[in-house]
């Protein structure tokens, strides 16, 4: 059965790769048509975007789409190998289904570790250089919401608040500047007004122009002061105090962690966008053993229609997997489901569906 085995892995690896190879260069070449000209009319060139975006995004493409990768390779293989009679043959030499389906468990088990480790620690380094240029390939509308001036407000700790009425992300300036601190009993005691800042990042400080400090004794006077420049520090950089949905993408999983635990500190309970990107790191990898056992399951026999079939029911279920987990995004982010039980229910639905085929198949 080494020989079997090994001869499964290969056809498995080499399926695998080759569809990767494949779905790279396809998406690729449509997707660089596709975002050209509004490339091109942000001052950019495509060939900028081919060293400078395009290996990055690659790397984003490849983790996302590789649970489905793997379950269209698996039942392309296995119904080749199975409309050849091989599997008859095998079990036929006295080996049970449960033996022939070893070197799947093995393979998928390899392909799940190494998805982990690229969700966990390298798909993040990949997201920072992405996500940098990433807006420049959006519609007007949609990269104003990362590139333009908008309205932004953050809480640093239960009594602490910075209210900005216009804040340029890419820039990391602003004008209209309100900090705010309170007692237990929510009485202020301490206003910053400015009526611009901008980021130092070198000192990694703000710097205020032009502000107005009122401090509330406890006698309940107060203290003005005021100037043109004043440097703060808040504790954080501006792009974890004003942070937007990419923020989670770009950090590895313990600075993520670390993020998270942080805002809940601070009081910060609009989390869920973060919370899905951590618990999706580890539940997409799990998928890649579950879809191959079921996609084994649903090509391990030879049926009418062959080939062909099989594919076509494949892929089916692969949309309906990648689109499940997109709305379910969705979903937890407006505080419907957890995100934990959002990221692991496609696996909680395909994974006894998957099961329940495969022992049926080995019964039979």
């Amino acid at each position: 059965m080494k020989i079997i085995d090994l001869y499964i892995i290969k056809k498995y690896l080499g399926t695998f790769g080759f569809m990767l190879g494949l779905l790279t260069i396809i998406v690729l070449v449509i997707d660089v048509q596709a975002k050209a000209p509004r490339i091109e009319s942000n001052g950019f060139t495509v060939s900028e975007f081919l060293v400078n975006f395009y290996p990055y995004w690659i790397i984003n493409l490849v983790i996302t789409f590789m649970s489905i990768l793997v379950f269209i390779s698996v039942i392309f293989f296995t119904s080749r190998i199975a409309n050849n009679t091989e599997i008859v043959a095998i079990i036929s030499s006295g080996a049970s289904f449960h033996r022939f389906a070893r070197p799947y468990l093995i393979t998928s088990t390899f392909i799940a570790v190494i998805a982990l480790l690229l969700n966990h620690y390298v798909l993040p380094l990949a997201n920072i250089k992405k996500n940098e240029l990433e807006p420049y390939t959006y519609s007007a509308v949609n990269r104003e919401e990362f590139t333009g001036n908008s309205e932004v407000s953050t809480q640093l700790s239960k009594t602490e608040y910075i209210f900005i009425k216009s804040y340029n992300k890419k820039d990391k300036r602003g004008s209209g500047f309100i900090y705010q601190k309170y007692d237990d009993k929510r009485k202020l005691l301490h206003q910053i007004n400015a009526t611009d800042f901008y980021w130092e990042k070198e000192k990694q400080q703000f710097v205020l122009n032009n502000y107005l400090e009122k401090t509330i004794n406890k006698n309940d006077t107060e203290k003005l002061t005021n100037g043109s420049i004043m440097n703060k520090r808040f504790g954080h950089p501006p792009e974890e105090l004003f942070p937007d949905v990419l923020l989670g993408q770009n950090k590895t999983t313990p600075d993520l962690i670390n993020f998270i635990n942080q805002e809940k500190e601070k009081g910060n309970a609009d989390l869920n966008n973060y919370l899905n990107e951590l618990h999706q790191r580890t539940s997409m990898p799990v998928s890649v053993i579950i879809l191959t056992f079921l996609g084994l399951s649903l090509s391990s026999q030879k049926k009418r229609g062959g080939l062909g079939l099989n594919l076509a029911l494949g892929i089916a279920l692969a949309f309906v997997f990648v689109f499940s987990f997109e709305v379910l995004k969705v979903v937890s982010a407006n505080k419907t489901l957890s995100p934990l039980f959002a990221m692991w229910l496609p696996n909680l639905i395909f994974g006894p569906v998957a099961f329940y085929l495969y022992f049926k198949r080995a019964n039979q």
